[in-house]
């Protein structure tokens, strides 16, 4: 059954992704200086040049792997950023995707220090993700309700994309109400063009669910009809994605409505500058179809996806950022060396279509 943004569960999985908050202004010598020490004691393994074995081109195009922060929320609410992007640095990551700009318990941090941190570590600052609207706060740190100073800030770290991980569904899931939020994308897109930014959608499951009022519509083809790709871009998660496959490949009516997610990349490739890369374990008795691992012990094929879009579109490994996630990791960091890990092993071969 379709869900909306009201689930409770959906809510909350949204919400959470602001959980870090926006920036705050105070100093982070002393972490800085504490991440440069364990830098130098732990020299990073180097960033784009694949750590795993084996004959043939790696898959994952050199300096492209970035992972999205809020997989290390913990680490970094409880650390600070400096001790992360230490680790990060040592386990072979090239970027980072906020998910807020700020520290929680282990102290604030200026926008220009984040930046030079991140710096400091090789670490690119590609994205961040942004709550779309709170139509009840005048004062949200959102799109729709501060649009100016998310944009400030996002061009503050250097940030050549912004976007959000909210769902389309401002005003509702029907085809007219897709519409309407696609005209807020738009507009949001144009503001950010106009600084040199992309602005981005990243989707779950519940986009590629089909409108309450035209059950034959699939609403994520609303948004790619309706928004104009000169303006709005799209951030793949491909777990969500393959969840998205095993929960609306029927439409309402149990008319097969089956949809591969790697065709809507191969379709309109400059439409997907940023991708998501989360693993799952295979189980038809979940909601979901499978249930959430670190990169590499779950069933997705990412030799496949990643060598059929670095391999057969224009630009495909140089335009294209994959950015490893889990919502729930049992151990943030060893989610983080072991994902790293997997997908610098994976090498070019045979895959199919």
């Amino acid at each position: 059954m379709s869900r909306t943004p009201k689930d409770s569960e959906l809510a909350s999985r949204l919400s959470r992704r602001n959980v870090l908050g926006v920036a705050a202004g105070a100093t982070a010598a002393t972490l800085i200086g504490a991440a440069t020490a364990q830098a130098a004691g732990n020299p990073g393994q180097g960033h784009g040049h694949g750590h795993g074995h084996g004959k043939g081109r790696g898959v994952l195009p050199p300096g492209r792997l970035g992972i999205q922060l809020y997989s290390l929320r913990d680490k970094v609410s409880t650390l600070g950023f400096a001790p992360v992007f230490a680790e990060l640095e040592k386990y072979g990551y090239d970027e980072i995707e906020f998910a807020g700009y700020t520290q929680g318990s282990a102290g604030a941090i200026t926008l220009a220090q984040l930046k030079k941190l991140a710096k400091d570590h090789g670490l690119n600052p590609i994205g961040s993700h942004v709550g779309y609207y709170d139509d009840n706060n005048p004062g949200a740190y959102t799109f729709a309700q501060n649009l100016t100073k998310v944009l400030d800030e996002a061009q503050a770290l250097g940030l050549k994309h912004i976007g959000t991980a909210s769902g389309p569904f401002r005003y509702g899931s029907t085809v007219d109400g897709w519409k309407r939020a696609a005209e807020d994308f738009n507009t949001y897109g144009a503001a950010a063009r106009k600084r040199g930014m992309k602005f981005y959608q990243h989707n779950h499951a519940e986009e590629f669910s089909f409108a309450t009022d035209k059950p034959g519509v699939r609403l994520y083809d609303v948004l790619l009809a309706e928004t104009d790709p000169d303006l709005v871009y799209l951030e793949m998660d491909i777990y969500w994605a393959f969840a998205a496959q095993f929960r609306f490949g029927k439409k309402a009516d149990g008319t097969p409505a089956p949809f591969n997610p790697v065709d809507y990349v191969l379709k309109q490739p400059d439409r997907y500058p940023l991708f998501h890369v989360k693993d799952g374990i295979r189980d038809d008795t979940a909601r979901d179809g499978y249930r959430m691992s670190d990169v590499g012990d779950g069933d997705i094929d990412y030799k496949t996806f990643l060598s059929r879009v670095t391999e057969r579109t224009h630009r495909g490994r140089s335009y294209h950022h994959w950015q490893t996630e889990h919502d729930n990791p049992a151990e943030s960091f060893a989610f983080a060396r072991k994902s790293s890990e997997h997908l610098h092993s994976l090498r070019s071969g045979r895959c199919g279509d």
